[in-house]
């Protein structure tokens, strides 16, 4: 993507931008891109450069053969997001690849970063931790990777992400009480989001990092410690 036009300002985000390009200890099950034009006409831009390039390239360099298709059901039912799910198999192996494009909100211009001399465009740092708070706060269902990965990155906030976060959730029209009520809900219901977030450690993360978070208190400290730093930024 970094290397096509179609990934011209093409911004990497989420999980995976923390993997590749900051060595994030936690594996993405996907890859996320912030698009701030039509999203539906990117996604097709995206599916034809898979079929027209990235599907033949996977199979003479490694030898998997390959589908893609725009994702649809409920689940791609998004005026934010749209998805191209890659799909490669070889004998009794088989992977799958989601593509999301979507949009976060922006206070900080976008960087570039390198990865094995390739160069990718992103988001900030403080523009990307602070995505991961919002979508704590707003998802209609949490992902608790978000949790880890603000656990991980937390100290990417900045002194002023609690003002930086009161003007993007007034952007996003995020009425205080779906705040409050996502809040009490990850105070109340510990049990059940410590079990949540150990899960994404067993299948997520490296597993010598895993076995030094479950020394360390395993789901439950990761859910204490994000939801410290959540708090902390949250605005009144």
């Amino acid at each position: 993507m970094a290397t096509s036009p179609a990934g011209v300002n093409l911004l990497l985000i989420g999980g995976f931008r923390y993997r590749l390009l900051d060595n994030s200890q936690r594996f993405s099950v996907d890859i996320d891109y912030h698009w701030g034009g039509d999203l539906e006409v990117k996604q097709q831009e995206l599916l034809a450069l898979c079929r027209r390039i990235i599907l033949g390239q996977v199979r003479r360099e490694l030898g998997y053969e390959g589908s893609v298709s725009v994702r649809t059901g409920p689940d791609a039912d998004s005026p934010n997001a749209r998805f191209v799910n890659l799909r490669f198999w070889k004998g009794n192996t088989h992977i799958e690849i989601p593509l999301e494009v979507t949009r976060i909100l922006f206070l900080d211009p976008p960087i570039i970063r390198t990865a094995s001399g390739t160069v990718h465009a992103t988001a900030s740092d403080a523009d990307l931790i602070e995505s991961k708070v919002i979508a704590v706060l707003n998802r209609l269902f949490l992902q608790h990777r978000d949790l880890m990965d603000i656990f991980l990155y937390g100290d990417e906030l900045r002194p002023d992400s609690s003002a930086r976060l009161k003007q993007k959730l007034a952007k996003l029209e995020l009425r205080p009480e779906t705040v409050a009520k996502r809040l009490t809900d990850l105070q109340q219901s510990r049990e059940y989001h410590a079990a949540a977030i150990q899960k994404v450690i067993d299948e997520q993360v490296e597993s010598t990092v895993a076995q030094q978070m479950n020394s360390g208190g395993g789901g439950r400290a990761i859910l204490d410690s994000a939801l410290k730093l959540i708090l902390n930024v949250c605005p009144p």
